[in-house]
């Protein structure tokens, strides 16, 4: 199968001996994505392939890029430098008509972070069909790509130069270009890969860490539009990959916040990264609920205390070799960007329990950012642990509040809990801040404040 659309590629090649710009930016007009009318869309328009390029020198307005013959003569552009990185930025299904909005932001995250070539692939009349027929098709999307990645490798750019980025259907598009050229691309990072069609499809068929020298994807809505399995060398999963936080639960909230916010909830995060106004890390664990419980809290074994952070980072930051092979890391995020939390790690220890008790632990900062957990005590256990999510990190929290709210169900009095202690994971550079002897009656709250230096 490799070898047949390997021959394919190989005899769209021939036709393809030039790559240029046109001068739309030149005369004023910025190129912009197809526009799929109703009629095409009944007549099932062929697939059709343009590329749009964004370079600082035309940040703000996009040059159609094209291929033409040109009797075997290269002809140089005054934007495409084939010196530097090349972004491909890569949409997924779409509904009729509609462009992908998100695709300025991306582009323009990119080029403030570096001085890159950016290619978006505009593949709309192929995407804009029933999904099962947009699955059909993105093979052949990709076999058009790496004809034009085959013919810049040509002009001085190295397959190892270029970094994809698919959005949901989008990264199995980039993966499959990545098997063309036998996983000689630099990297592909995918957002939220899609799901329907490719959990249970051969590797050879969607995106995979043998199609690229590293491959990475992010997992925001691995129970509906997007893949649940790993599917790079290292996956990063968002609050579980599930359910994130901000957007609706309810049908009656709007069709994005209902239907795609947890899709694209990916996209965002990652743009967020790009601008880089904090880490965003993730941990290594084999399951969210361990990860929850305070189990997985270091990077030492997995990647010789080095954690994977999601943006341009060589590998993530990841220095093992060789590389990991579909490591679940977990994370979690606040509700609006910059989305980044820091985690914060809750250690109780209670005296033994006559009954299970509920208690509420909140933290407030400085700043007045509070966070609320609560947490169920069993009469078997005496350790408890649960991670969390807080706005600000461990030296700007300066106080923790402690209050009974499970006595009314449980039927539980006083609670003495031997010490309580939080801390900031990974553990580099703070130690825990600590209060010992606490009890807690019902219906009565209890607070400690902290002396801090930041």
């Amino acid at each position: 199968m490799a070898l047949k659309w390997i021959k394919i590629l190989t005899l769209l090649s021939i036709g393809a001996t030039a790559v240029i710009v046109s001068d739309e930016a030149s005369k004023g007009k910025c190129a912009d994505f197809n526009n799929t009318i109703w009629i095409e869309y009944k007549q099932g328009t062929k697939v059709q392939v343009q590329y749009l390029l964004l370079t600082r020198k035309n940040a703000d307005c996009a040059s159609l890029f094209t291929q033409e013959c040109l009797n075997h003569t290269q002809q140089h552009t005054a934007y495409f430098n084939s010196t530097l990185n090349t972004i491909v930025i890569i949409h997924g299904y779409r509904a009729i008509g509609s462009k992908p909005s998100w695709v300025s932001g991306l582009a323009q995250a990119f080029l403030q972070k570096e001085d890159v070539n950016v290619l978006v692939v505009d593949w709309i009349y192929g995407a804009s069909f029933a999904y099962n027929l947009v699955v059909k098709n993105y093979k052949e999307v990709s076999v058009q790509i790496s004809v034009l990645i085959n013919q810049l490798t040509t002009y001085g750019s190295t397959l190892e130069s270029f970094h994809f980025i698919g959005v949901s259907l989008g990264a199995h598009v980039a993966g499959f270009v990545g098997t063309l050229f036998e996983g000689k691309l630099g990297r592909i990072t995918g957002l939220d890969p899609a799901g329907p069609m490719f959990k249970n499809a051969d590797p050879f068929d969607r995106l995979d860490p043998s199609d690229a020298m590293f491959v990475e994807a992010i997992h925001t809505d691995s129970d509906y539009f997007g893949i649940s399995i790993p599917v790079g060398h290292v996956d990063f999963f968002l609050n579980g990959g599930m359910d994130q936080t901000g957007c609706a639960r309810s049908k009656f909230a709007s069709m994005y916040g209902y239907v795609i916010c947890d899709h694209m909830r990916a996209l965002h995060v990652y743009m967020s990264a790009l601008n880089g106004s904090c880490a965003l890390t993730g941990f290594p664990c084999s399951n969210y609920e361990k990860f929850l419980a305070g189990q997985c809290i270091s990077c030492d074994e997995t990647f010789n205390g080095t954690c994977p952070q999601m943006g341009l980072l060589k590998n993530s930051g990841i220095t093992v070799s060789p590389l990991p092979k579909h490591e679940k890391v977990f994370l979690l995020t606040t509700s609006e960007a910059p989305f980044c939390a820091h985690h914060i790690l809750i250690e109780l220890k209670v005296s033994r329990l006559e009954k299970s008790a509920e208690v509420q632990v909140t933290l407030i900062s400085m700043s007045g950012a509070e966070t609320e957990q609560k947490l169920r005590l069993q009469t078997d256990e005496m350790i408890h642990k649960k991670v969390i999510g807080h706005p600000e990190c461990l030296c700007k929290i300066d106080s923790i509040q402690l209050k009974n709210t499970g006595a009314r169900f449980y039927r539980q009095g006083n609670i003495h809990f031997e010490y309580i202690c939080i801390s900031e994971i990974p553990k580099m550079r703070r130690s825990s801040l600590c209060v010992e002897n606490i009890n807690i009656g019902r219906g009565a709250p209890w607070s400690h404040d902290f002396i801090q230096v930041c």
